[in-house]
């Protein structure tokens, strides 16, 4: 069964249109490096010039409704361009989308106007304030209070583990300038008495209000990694997205999504590419051991491949998803730490040499690999919790739960057909 896209002659004509404005528009000397914390401000700085002018056109998110800064297109234009970025391989800011189906859905049309709009024009960067020291996998434990004061609220709490972009304000301590950091989007307490998941609000604090302290974290993996303090950061009302204690239903929104509920645009592993290659250019393939370890990671990713299709047509499609996000969640996690230890077994001790090591394959990127594949395991929840939910919407535990509403089931996406 072949599982690759056809394109119509008119979706041909627009992917040239896209090759040739990326091709006029980004710098030549733009290119991706191993890891997103080794962007230094200047390269951030042009590559945002890239992402505003491609909010413009509404390339940046191209499926989401062009009255709030979408493109209004479908969902094969949005993989033309993803395949079309791909091949420039332009650094990706990491600018974390999870709140725009949660604005969708949960949003008022003022906030949708307020909030969503520069979000989608590339205007604003999204930070996720989820975890805290004593609230990861059981989220609904969290601590962050917010105190309704007239029009307002007043947040006071922690997060950890908070990733995002901003031009650094300081090149040596990583800590970004708060003017850039764009939309915050959090959970809090707003009534301590009620019930767990009834007690809590969706915020959206912009990153320059005041009270906010960053501090950046120096952790395993290469992306960067902060700790946000509030202190009686106060934010206008319209600010909380749904009811006062309605944080828990739309945050699962976002979390339907960061669970694989939106499936991949162009689903790949360029690391395994490159490692394939090496290990064929180097002989490695001979033995018939690492025959059969470098098949075994290859199916895996393919199988990976073929859930982030799957999961990307059924979200376009509006088709009802139940366990499928957590399913290639749960894979993703799981099959990136067997092929860190294929690639690692095949290639021996050569791919724990990083990048400063002249004698580092293809570059140092397998031991960002062995390091990214054991961190990846975690954020938006662990295995175990990915399994947790694919149990309970298979009906095969104890308790049983519904997938969220997203833009895709509520009627509120945009992609055409």
């Amino acid at each position: 069964m072949d599982f690759e896209r056809r394109y119509t002659p008119e979706q041909e004509e627009f992917r040239s249109e896209v090759r040739t404005w990326l091709a006029e528009n980004v710098p030549t000397d733009l290119k991706r490096p191993l890891e997103n914390s080794h962007i230094d401000p200047e390269t951030w700085d042009k590559v945002q010039v890239v992402r505003r002018a491609m909010g413009v056109k509404g390339w940046l998110h191209p499926t989401y409704p062009k009255e709030y800064g979408g493109g209004g297109m479908s969902s094969d234009h949005e993989v033309i361009i993803q395949e079309e970025l791909e091949k420039v391989d332009m650094p990706r800011v990491y600018d974390n989308t999870l709140d725009l189906p949660a604005l969708l859905v949960w949003g008022t049309e003022e906030q949708k106007q307020e909030i969503l709009r520069p979000r989608l024009l590339g205007e604003k960067a999204g930070w996720q304030l989820f975890t805290e020291s004593s609230a990861g996998s059981d989220l609904a434990s969290l601590q962050m209070q917010a105190v309704r004061d007239g029009d307002d609220w007043i947040l006071t709490g922690q997060k950890v583990f908070v990733g995002g972009d901003a031009g650094y304000a300081d090149e040596s301590t990583k800590v970004p300038d708060s003017s850039q950091m764009g939309e915050m989007f959090t959970l809090a307490v707003t009534d301590p008495d009620a019930p767990r998941h009834r007690n809590m609000g969706y915020f959206m604090v912009p990153g320059e209000a005041s009270g906010v302290t960053v501090i950046t974290q120096d952790l395993l993996v290469g992306q960067g990694k902060r700790q946000i303090f509030m202190d009686g950061v106060r934010i206008p009302a319209t600010r909380l997205i749904g009811g006062e204690t309605q944080g828990w239903q739309v945050a699962q929104t976002t979390l339907e999504i960061e669970h694989g509920g939106g499936g991949d645009v162009v689903p790949r592993s360029r690391t395994l590419e490159k490692f394939l290659k090496y290990a064929f250019e180097k002989g490695l393939d001979k033995d018939s051991h690492n025959q059969q370890v470098m098949m075994q990671a290859y199916i895996d990713n393919q199988v990976l491949r073929l859930l982030g299709m799957r999961n990307f047509w059924m979200y376009s499609s509006g088709q009802e998803m139940t366990f499928h996000g957590s399913q290639q969640s749960a894979w993703r996690r799981e099959s990136g730490i067997r092929i860190g230890d294929a690639i690692r077994e095949v290639a021996g001790m050569k791919a724990l040499l990083d990048f400063e090591d002249p004698g580092a394959p293809i570059g140092g990127e397998m031991e960002v690999h062995q390091r990214e594949s054991l961190t990846a395991a975690h954020p938006g929840g662990t295995i175990e919790v990915q399994k947790v939910i694919v149990a309970r919407r298979l009906g095969i535990s104890r308790t049983r739960e519904r997938a969220a509403p997203t833009p895709s089931t509520t009627g509120t996406a945009t992609a055409a057909d």
